[in-house]
Order: structure tokens, then C-alpha cells, then sequence
């Protein structure tokens, strides 16, 4: 093993933690140490954004939602209840799947802060990289976007700074015209994106009777989607025992095709006829919301048919985070 190499007596004062600024990696720490900036101050910003946590939306309200707004809802916006209250001048926190120019943030002409989810952070703690964007937005200039950065490693995270006690009830849009509050004010870059955004956004339906179940419209079929909490593999173990007795569609012409696994969490997919919408799915959904919770409870040991159906749903399940 390498000697650790002794610390040398600093010769000007030391910055905080928070005021260390990023250099090379083989540059002398700014701290004064004596050491490179990779074996000091660097090696816990390394570490933030090599460790991935995998379930970052974790012990906040609505997670499945917030799983769905990341990876699988084109338009829709949530208002964010702050553990402290909001702000003087910040009339509402909104959280948003996507914002023109895709800005991580966006503080109104009125004080009022957008928060985009469907960004790349620059570690692998979203909730972390969300949770900065959040508190630069809050005293942003108004009418001024908030630019991506790296978030520091000892940062606060989203379960710090929202109400846990606060509700999660996402809004979904059929566009996003819910980014221009003045569309005749607004500059040619953001109408452009505007413009982008709404042919490529998909028809999206949330379901009213089940929790972070959605809808959604494409040329060939339709499909539905669904974040489950539960443990995967309890999920899949639950699912098989539904498909193998031929119990795990939504009716005529639907079938369970699979699922996602995204941030921690299991999306299974359902493959449905064009003409079926979201409120043909309703009640097949809430039925199917019952059997699924029977099947959850049982500890039977799978039987072949039902390890051969996990089997091909493990197959087809694809990870998206």
C-alpha cells in the first residue's frame, strides 16, 4: 500500500469547503495542503459523480410520478411545496419535465421558478444535481435562466428542500405552452424551441384511478405505462404468476409486453389497440390493480409455467436508468 503523503502547514488561509474552486486534477489543491487537488479537495467531488444512486427520488412525495416525469411524460408540470416556504418574491415553485432550450431552470419576469427534470446532471445524484439548480433559481435575477453546473458534493439534496409532508400531483399538457406565459414577448429562440418541442411530444394521458399509470398515443398502437413501488422482484415474480394463469392484460387486444427498469423502480408496458384511449383503460386498470395486489401477497414458490413467463418478462425488460 502507498504511504500517505504528509500534510504540509498551509502559508495562506484556508477557504471553506464551499469556497474551494475546481482545478486540474494533478494541480496543487487550492486549500493549501500541499497535496494535488485529486488526492484533497477533488477526491470527494470524484466521488459524487461516479457514485450513482439508484433510487434518487427515494422518500419524496409521488416518486413513482417523479420516475415518470423523468423518463416517460413529454409535457407536464407539478407545483413544489418548499420544506421552508417559498421565499420573499418567489411566488411558486413549479417543477416541469422540459424547458426551452432545455435550461436546467428558469426564474419569470414575475419571480416565479421553473424547474426542469428531463436534464443530464453532472453526478449521479439527481436529486443533489435538481436540488442545486433549485436553490440557484431561488435568488436568480428574475427573467433569467440558470445554467447547469457541477453540483458540490456536500450539497442538499431534494429531500431536503421539499416538503415532505407536501402532495405530488402532476399536471400533464397536451404542449408546452405552459413555458410562455406572453407569447407575443416571446424571443425567436424560444418560439423555435416551442415550436420543436410540441411536434415531437407524444399524447399523454395520466390514469385518474391508479397511481403513476399513463396513457400514452403513438402511430401504430397505443400504450399504457406504469411505475410500480414495489420490489422488483417481488413485482416480477407477481406479474408471472398473473401472465401465466392469462391474467395480466387490460383486456381485449392487450397484452403486458414487459419493462422498464428506471431509477430504481419497475415500469411494466402494456401494448394496446389504436383505438383503445385512456378512458377505456380506467377500469381494466383498477381491476387489474387487484389482482396484481393478490398476487403480490402470495410466497408460493413460482411453478415452470410461472418461471418460464418471469423468465420472458425478464428478457424484455430494458433500463433506462
Amino acid at each position: 500500500m502507498a504511504k500517505k503523503r504528509p500534510q504540509t502547514r498551509a502559508t495562506r488561509p484556508q477557504p471553506t469547503d464551499g469556497e474551494i474552486p475546481v482545478v486540474g486534477a494533478r494541480e496543487p489543491c487550492p486549500c493549501g495542503s500541499g497535496r494535488r487537488y485529486k488526492a484533497c479537495h477533488g477526491r470527494a467531488a470524484a466521488h459524487a459523480v461516479t457514485e450513482l444512486v439508484h433510487r434518487p427520488f427515494e422518500g419524496l412525495p409521488g416518486e413513482c410520478d417523479w420516475v415518470a416525469l423523468r423518463e416517460l411524460v413529454p409535457a407536464a408540470t407539478v407545483e413544489l411545496p418548499l420544506k421552508d416556504g417559498l421565499p420573499e418574491g418567489v411566488p411558486s415553485v413549479t417543477l416541469a419535465t422540459v424547458l426551452p432550450m432545455a435550461w436546467p431552470a428558469l426564474r419569470r419576469d414575475d419571480g416565479s421558478v421553473l424547474l426542469g427534470l428531463q436534464n443530464d446532471t453532472a453526478s449521479g445524484d439527481i436529486s443533489r444535481d435538481l436540488a442545486d439548480t433549485l436553490q440557484r433559481a431561488l435568488t436568480a435575477e428574475p427573467g433569467t435562466p440558470v445554467q447547469a453546473r457541477r453540483a458540490p458534493a456536500d450539497g442538499p439534496r431534494l429531500q431536503d428542500l421539499l416538503d415532505a409532508e407536501g402532495t405530488f400531483e402532476p399536471v400533464v399538457h397536451s404542449g408546452f405552452e405552459f413555458w410562455i406565459p406572453d407569447t407575443e414577448n416571446a424571443t425567436p429562440e424560444v418560439t423555435a424551441s416551442l415550436e420543436r418541442a410540441n411536434a415531437a411530444a407524444i399524447p399523454t394521458v395520466k390514469l385518474a384511478g391508479v397511481g403513476a399509470a399513463y396513457w400514452c398515443e403513438t402511430p401504430e398502437k397505443n400504450h399504457l405505462r406504469w411505475v410500480m413501488p414495489h420490489p422488483e422482484e417481488q413485482l416480477l415474480d407477481a406479474l408471472a404468476r398473473l401472465h401465466a394463469a392469462g391474467r395480466s392484460s387490460l383486456g381485449e387486444g392487450t397484452r403486458l409486453v414487459g419493462s422498464f427498469r428506471a431509477h430504481g423502480l419497475t415500469v411494466p408496458v402494456w401494448d394496446l389497440p389504436s383505438g383503445v384511449g385512456a378512458d377505456d383503460v380506467e377500469k381494466p386498470a383498477d381491476e387489474f390493480a387487484e389482482r396484481l395486489a393478490a398476487a403480490l401477497a402470495s410466497d408460493a414458490p413460482l411453478t415452470p409455467e410461472e418461471r418460464r413467463a418471469r423468465g420472458g418478462l425478464t428478457n424484455r425488460q430494458v433500463t433506462l436508468s
